[in-house]
């Protein structure tokens, strides 16, 4: 079994294969054959600048210091959580209800999914826990 290759430059193939052959006129046959079907083509991943994205610069936000001192002195620590001061989750948008039958119908029509899923062994106790949950709030 071959070491690890190095970085960059120094990188060789450490499986054996070589993609060059020493035979006359292997090059011309390795040309040929790109030539026979187009070469498949990468998207542009370049970072786009905020402008690019539509962003005016007076709409970025610097990034916090982790040990900075709060921007919201304030508010609770436990703001938008289900216990603790401050506001519970509904100030989040979260609706963790099945508050009119047909959001139950809808779920109660993916449950046979979500059970198939449960009993995979590579399913998490997690998961398992929620879709027994699940099963329980719509039977």
């Amino acid at each position: 079994m071959a070491g690890v290759s190095g970085p960059g430059k120094f990188s060789k193939r450490t499986d054996g294969l070589s993609f060059e052959s020493t035979e006359y006129g292997s090059g011309v046959e390795n040309t040929a054959n790109k030539a026979g079907a187009p070469l498949a083509k990468t998207a542009d991943v370049r970072a786009t600048s905020r402008s690019e994205m539509g962003m005016a610069p007076s709409q970025t936000r610097a990034v916090t210091p982790l040990f900075a001192p709060s921007e919201r002195p304030d508010e609770p620590v436990t703001a938008g959580i289900a216990m603790g001061e401050g506001p519970g989750p509904e100030v989040l948008g979260i609706n963790n209800n099945l508050d009119t039958q047909e959001d139950k119908d809808r779920m109660l029509s993916y449950l046979p999914a979500l059970e198939v899923v449960a009993a995979s062994p590579n399913s998490s106790q997690a998961f398992r826990n929620y879709v027994r949950q699940l099963r329980a709030n719509l039977l």
